[in-house]
């Protein structure tokens, strides 16, 4: 079976020996490396060779980014055709890079187009240049930052590009790690981690994958038959919005029932927004997401002596007390789209809806009320939190 390819997107000539040495690494690992500089890529002579390196992008299974001093070479306008910039607009915060084509490299469009074929990245920053970028933060809305001289910047007028697509990247939605590193061992180490991570939640996904397909075909059968019994039940002016609604909501429902809100006018009488929802209803006041930690934060954080699921969601209460959501904030994101559009409903539906899907056993479990206080539970995923928000300060 043929292993992973590996796409290394970086200048070359300032970075040729730190190449060399990954390329080695990814190789040794029975994978296969895509690297320009090793002819490693298609360069169509019909084609500009910055148009080959994007068309070549979508083929990889992973992209290691690797930034250093360099900005490297300005991308052709005929590359930038290939990368469709509005769907990227929706990809995180920081999107005024995008608007500046003209100031955007290869390697960046390069990136750019793994961000839009979803292929996953992982992004290595040289400690110096990410020295530099903090201080580039603090100081990029003063006069004086025309006047700063960024040492890890081999052309002082680049740093801007450099610094901002840094900012895009770690601004995005999903995906937004950046590692520091010193030296190569250091890339190496940190991939052999984050790749053994990947492999061992599939391993956990495929294991799970054939219980959760009977839930869902058991769910299934209840709500044809559910449908059918509301179908015969109400006045046909509803029937095709309840139904939809049956369907679409119960997760929705599901979830607001296990958050133990005390008032039941919440699912029919209720218009306030899904964070009000949260911290004036379910009295939760804070959301911490396992995805957004580091691997050196996740690898001693156990609770109840038993290592977490990585890709699980914590919903804290003031009191400290807390909901452990199953899954990723993403789900947690697809919640509060699915709010948003309930609460637009008439109280005469939404209250048809939640009694026919609160008749039903709660399936999924995959929120789970903990009385003990979170900060004892992973007393040590709070010690490493604070670490960083004081190194970020």
């Amino acid at each position: 079976m043929a292993g992973l390819r590996v796409f290394v997107s970086s200048t070359c000539y300032d970075l040729s020996l730190l190449r060399s040495q990954l390329r080695v690494f990814i190789q040794n690992l029975g994978h296969e490396p895509m690297m320009s500089d090793y002819s490693d890529l298609l360069y169509d002579p019909r084609q500009h060779t910055h148009t080959s390196c994007i068309d070549e992008v979508s083929s990889a299974d992973v992209v290691v980014l690797i930034i250093g001093s360099r900005f490297g070479g300005r991308v052709v306008p005929e590359a930038l055709t290939r990368v469709d910039f509005d769907s990227l607009q929706s990809t995180g915060k920081a999107i005024e890079f995008l608007k500046k084509k003209e100031n955007i490299s290869i390697t960046q469009l390069e990136i750019l187009k793994a961000v839009e074929s979803g292929i996953p990245i992982f992004t290595f920053v040289d400690s110096a240049v990410w020295h530099d970028h903090s201080l580039y933060e603090r100081n990029k809305d003063k006069l004086i930052i025309q006047d700063i001289t960024f040492p890890s910047i081999e052309k002082n007028e680049t740093a801007i590009f450099v610094f901002e697509f840094i900012n895009f990247l770690r601004q995005r939605a999903k995906g937004n790690s950046l590692f520091p590193f010193s030296k190569s061992q250091d890339i190496e180490e940190i991939l052999r981690k984050q790749w053994s991570f990947l492999f061992q939640r599939l391993i956990h996904e495929q294991r799970n994958k054939s219980v959760e397909i009977k839930k869902i075909e058991s769910l299934t059968e209840q709500f044809e038959d559910l449908k059918t019994a509301i179908l015969t039940s109400i006045g046909s002016s509803n029937e095709r919005e309840v139904a939809r609604g049956v369907v679409k909501y119960r997760r929705l429902i599901d979830f607001i029932k296990g958050l133990r809100i005390t008032d039941d006018r919440i699912l029919t009488h209720c218009k306030d927004s899904w964070d009000e929802l949260l911290s004036k209803h379910a009295d939760i006041k804070q959301i911490v997401d396992l995805n957004s930690l580091n691997p050196n934060q996740m690898r001693n954080i156990k609770m109840k002596g038993q290592y977490i699921v990585r890709g699980r969601t914590f919903l804290i209460k003031s009191d400290d007390s807390f909901f452990e959501l199953r899954f990723s904030i993403d789900v947690l994101n697809d919640l509060s789209l699915d709010w948003e559009s309930f609460i637009r409903l008439s109280e005469e539906v939404r209250g048809i809806i939640s009694e026919a899907l609160g008749d039903m056993r709660n399936h999924f479990g995959f929120l789970r009320y903990v009385k003990e206080p979170f900060s004892q539970v992973i007393s040590e995923w709070q010690d490493d939190n604070d670490s960083q928000t004081d190194n970020e300060d």
